[in-house]
């Protein structure tokens, strides 16, 4: 199939977090599987042209715009795998510091008129390049507008008569909200800002575009595709996601084996498999000399690394911090985020050095170091979509104690000792005592250590590489080709 994937991040040219991630490794999976599959994103600041070797293939490419047909650039580069990759370059969108926000965290007040070019312009890219898709893969809000584009304003364009769309919310709490009056700018019908289309409480929702108009539309995992049809994780577009509960599959996210695998990781200080874990120690004793905590191979080591806010339940771990600190453990947290959190566990490393690391910001060695060379992976979320580190640390033998939500629920199984089978620990309720206790059982169970082994066994074992997630999406590609051809 033809296939073009969408994405306003990707790494490894630009990005900010899990849609980066997945954007940058589901088409070299989708390759694998013989598509010809094919990335846009934005050319921003942060991609080095230079060191990903772009070649400009159309130049002067008149995009339409409110204002007037505005002319954009757009290079061609490629992933690992060699799956083409085109950037669209129009620098007074795309030429900042951040993607989404200024250096002070506030959204750039033109986002939606930013990623509104953006999306007319992939469209006119598959114009200039002739690819034309048999399905249009579109990530989060940023790319709403593609299907509402396809189903509205182009509706009747034959170059794109057979391409169907699917659509991606990795996280419903980002809808892309906008005043009223920037709707025209977005060159959309005025009939469209209406409560069954996109307007939501006075504003406009580009998110719920997508959600409506897309043919068939998946989130990143299953757990999470129930969770956000309940008023309390729906973030008021519950009753949408209810409407459209036929088209909505939860698929859940990989990992690539190319950048997380210890049997080769280059980050880290040893390599092991499940056959041979020596090289865990190693990591072990590495890290706990690189942060300058004692170097004791017994004592067990709690990891953390997450945006520290409310969402990941940050704030729970702060409430249980001391009375782990009195325990005969070792924490390490690598992140950043909400400045009260940051001075908060920043507070508690000077007051606990010898058992406390914290590292305000982000490492990316340093994440791989900690999943090599932790014993335990601490992930206490209130809501969380799909989740990537929980899988980093099964790959590595770092056994994860999470919230059961989202994608946590979908890949976390109890350990139960009596039959040996599980991966990791969970609770159930959003507390402090609730996450305090699962710890308690973790720990517990790190002293039996026939146990413990069986247990490191079970979680490197698991597959949750894109290989598995790709094969999910090929088929409902070809679902959502076959209803986009029943409707014509």
């Amino acid at each position: 199939m033809k296939i073009l994937c969408a994405a306003s991040e990707a790494a490894p040219f630009a990005h900010t977090g899990g849609l980066g991630d997945v954007a940058g490794a589901l088409p070299k999976a989708l390759g694998r599987l013989g598509h010809d599959i094919r990335l846009i994103m934005p050319l921003y600041r942060a991609v080095d042209v230079r060191r990903y070797e772009l070649r400009i293939v159309a130049s002067g490419l008149n995009v339409p715009a409110a204002p007037g047909p505005l002319a954009v650039d757009v290079l061609e580069g490629h992933l690992s795998s060699g799956a083409p990759v085109y950037f669209v370059r129009h620098n007074p969108s795309f030429d900042r510091d951040g993607l989404y926000q200024t250096p002070s965290a506030e959204d750039y007040p033109d986002n939606a008129e930013r990623f509104a070019l953006f999306c007319r312009a992939a469209l006119e890219t598959c114009r200039s390049v002739d690819f034309q898709p048999e399905v249009l893969h579109a990530h989060d809000w940023q790319t709403a507008l593609l299907p509402v584009y396809l189903k509205t304003t182009l509706r009747s364009d034959p170059f794109f008569q057979r391409t169907a769309t699917v659509f991606t919310v990795h996280n419903l709490g980002y809808q892309g909200l906008f005043a009223p009056e920037v709707l025209p700018k977005l060159m959309l019908p005025r009939e469209l800002f209406t409560p069954a289309r996109l307007e939501f409480y006075g504003k406009g929702n580009l998110l719920k575009g997508g959600l409506l108009f897309a043919d068939l539309l998946t989130t990143v995992s299953r757990r999470y595709s129930q969770e956000i049809q309940t008023a309390d994780q729906g973030f008021g577009l519950d009753g949408v996601l209810r409407e459209r509960k036929d088209d909505l599959f939860g698929v859940l996210n990989g990992i690539d084996p190319e950048e997380w695998n210890p049997a080769g990781d280059p980050h880290i200080a040893a390599h092991y498999t499940v056959d041979d874990l020596s090289g865990k120690a190693q990591c072990k004793a590495d890290l706990q000399r690189r942060l300058k905590l004692p170097v004791r191979a017994t004592v067990p080591l709690l990891a953390v690394i997450s945006r520290l806010a409310g969402q990941k339940g940050l704030d729970l771990l702060r409430g249980i911090l001391e009375t782990l600190m009195a325990l005969n453990v070792q924490l390490v947290l690598l992140g950043s985020g909400e400045k009260e959190l940051e001075a908060a566990f920043r507070e508690a490393a000077a007051k606990h050095p010898s058992r406390l690391a914290v590292r305000i910001g982000f490492d990316v060695s340093l994440s791989h170091q900690i999943e090599a060379g932790a014993d335990l992976f601490l992930m206490p979320s209130r809501y969380e979509p799909c989740g990537l580190n929980q899988m980093y640390s099964l790959a590595y033998g770092t056994i994860p104690v999470v919230r059961a939500t989202g994608g946590l629920d979908d890949t976390v199984v109890r350990f139960d000792p009596v039959t040996g089978q599980g991966n990791g620990f969970k609770f159930e309720d959003a507390t402090a005592a609730a996450f305090l206790q699962a710890i308690w059982q973790a720990l517990e169970l790190y002293r039996e250590k026939s146990l413990w082994h069986r247990l490191i066994s079970n979680a490197m074992v698991v597959d949750f590489t894109w290989d598995r997630s790709a094969g999910e999406y090929e088929q409902l590609y070809r679902r959502a080709a076959e209803k986009k051809s029943g409707q014509q």
